[in-house]
């Protein structure tokens, strides 16, 4: 993880954008705190383009069916996977 403080944002601007180009998002801090992230449009792009291929297929899958879940079922579900994903290894 590349964290670094925003100012050199300013003062180093070519250092972070090659940061970013060859390792990834960095992180930046603001008087000793997370302020923001900087990524490549790429690296933008991938992330915000599973999302949006998610809500898509959501929205398919829900076109296609009467049958709707409560904000308790859902996030239930959600936690209760997480719960029991904490007490397992991946192998």
């Amino acid at each position: 993880m590349n964290i670094r403080p925003v100012s050199d944002l300013r003062n180093h601007y070519s250092d972070v954008e090659r940061d970013v180009l060859e390792g990834g998002p960095v992180f930046l801090t603001k008087n000793g705190y997370g302020s923001m992230v900087v990524m490549s449009i790429e690296q933008f792009d991938h992330i915000n383009g599973s999302v949006e291929a998610a809500l898509d297929a959501a929205d398919r899958q829900a076109a296609t069916t009467s049958l709707r879940y409560t904000h308790d079922e859902v996030f239930g579900s959600i936690r209760e996977g997480l719960v029991r994903g904490r007490g397992t290894r991946a192998v």
